[in-house]
């Protein structure tokens, strides 16, 4: 498994965490957004800095579908 994937997969429960939600439901809000990918692609910005800063980026992209910088 790959760098990125395990990553992916700490961010998407931690997030979950976060929300008070379970992973799967995540997941499919995530699919259903379209930002999946974008998520998992912006592996070098999310896991070089503190979570919280992902946490405000992902609630960007599910609000607005853009980054938050």
């Amino acid at each position: 498994m790959s760098e990125e994937m395990k990553f992916f997969m700490y961010l998407l429960e931690h997030y979950a965490f976060y929300k008070n939600k379970k992973t799967g439901d995540i997941l499919k809000e995530w699919d259903r957004l379209g930002i999946t990918e974008k998520i998992y692609n912006n592996y070098w910005g999310y896991h070089t800095e503190r979570i919280e800063n992902a946490y405000e980026d992902i609630d960007s992209l599910m609000g607005t579908g853009e980054h938050a910088w």
